[in-house]
C-alpha cells in the first residue's frame, strides 16, 4: 500500500490550520487535483466529535474518479481523521495533526495510505496520485498565506 507522511513547521496557528483543513466545500480552490467536492450529510461521529461525508472527485487530463470519505474533526486535540467510504480505493485513510510550536505557528502533521481497488487504475493513475499526495501539505500552507497572511 502506498504510504506518505510529512511533517513541517508553518507560521499560522495550530487552529488556524485546523479550520483551514476542516473547511473541504474549499478544497477545489486550492487542493492538487480536485475538481469538486459536494457535502452528502452532517453528522456526529460516534466519538462525539462533528462528521462530514463527502463526494470528491479527482481528476486529471482524461481521468475522473469520485470517491466518498468521512472526515471527523476533532476540534480539541486539533485533529481531523479521514475515511474512505466508497469508490476506486479498496482502502485510503488520512490523519491530520496540528501542534501548537508558539503563538504563531505550529507543526501540521500530514499521513495517507491508500490502495486502489484495480491494478489497472493503480497503473495508470499510482504516480499521479503519489505525486499530488505530496503536494498537499505545501496547497495547505499556501492556501494559509491567502487567507490568514504570511506571519512572518
Amino acid at each position: 500500500m502506498p504510504q506518505f507522511e510529512t511533517r513541517r513547521r508553518v507560521r499560522h496557528r495550530a487552529q488556524d490550520m485546523f479550520d483551514l483543513v476542516a473547511d473541504v466545500e474549499s478544497y477545489p480552490e486550492f487542493v492538487p487535483l480536485c475538481q469538486s467536492l459536494s457535502i452528502r450529510e452532517k453528522t456526529v461521529g460516534a466519538n462525539g466529535h462533528p462528521a462530514i461525508v463527502a463526494d470528491m472527485t479527482v481528476a486529471y487530463k482524461l481521468f475522473h474518479e469520485t470517491f466518498t470519505s468521512r472526515a471527523t474533526m476533532d476540534r480539541e486535540n486539533l485533529s481531523i481523521l479521514a475515511e474512505y467510504l466508497d469508490g476506486p480505493f479498496s482502502h485510503m485513510e488520512n490523519k491530520w495533526r496540528f501542534v501548537a510550536s508558539g503563538e504563531t505557528s505550529c507543526t501540521v502533521n500530514f499521513a495517507i495510505d491508500y490502495a486502489f481497488r484495480s491494478r489497472t487504475l493503480e497503473m495508470l493513475m499510482g504516480t499521479m496520485f503519489d505525486t499530488a499526495f505530496r503536494k498537499f501539505a505545501t496547497a495547505f500552507e499556501t492556501r494559509a498565506d491567502v487567507v490568514y497572511g504570511r506571519q512572518r
